[in-house]
């Protein structure tokens, strides 16, 4: 299950994480974000350990997405030492978001 972050703890969870960092820029009411949720929890388990999964509504924290020049959603950014390595606009197929994953993070 990815793990909920909001802007109080973004550094702390994100930015300062010894792991590559997956993060899910969503909201409740956004129809692709909501088909991509399955994904990402999926995807959390299978990079347990390797790369940490986390997703962030953009409604209830809008001060981070705003820092990273999120105007759409979903948007996935992988992060790796605290920097931003690669980022997704859109919904994606699982593997799109693996290959990410292992080209940029592993």
């Amino acid at each position: 299950m990815a793990i909920q972050i909001t802007d109080a703890n973004f550094e702390e969870e994100i930015l300062k994480c010894q792991l590559p960092v997956l993060v899910d820029f969503w909201a409740p009411w956004c129809g692709p974000c909501r088909a991509m949720g399955p994904v990402i929890d999926e995807l959390a388990n299978e990079y347990t350990g390797q790369v940490k999964v986390t997703k962030m509504n953009v409604d209830e924290n809008p001060s981070t997405p705003s820092k990273y020049g999120i105007r759409a959603i979903p948007t996935l950014i992988l992060f790796k030492g605290g920097e931003v390595v690669e980022q997704i606009t859109g919904a994606v197929s699982k593997s799109s978001i693996k290959e990410m994953i292992s080209q940029k993070a592993l």
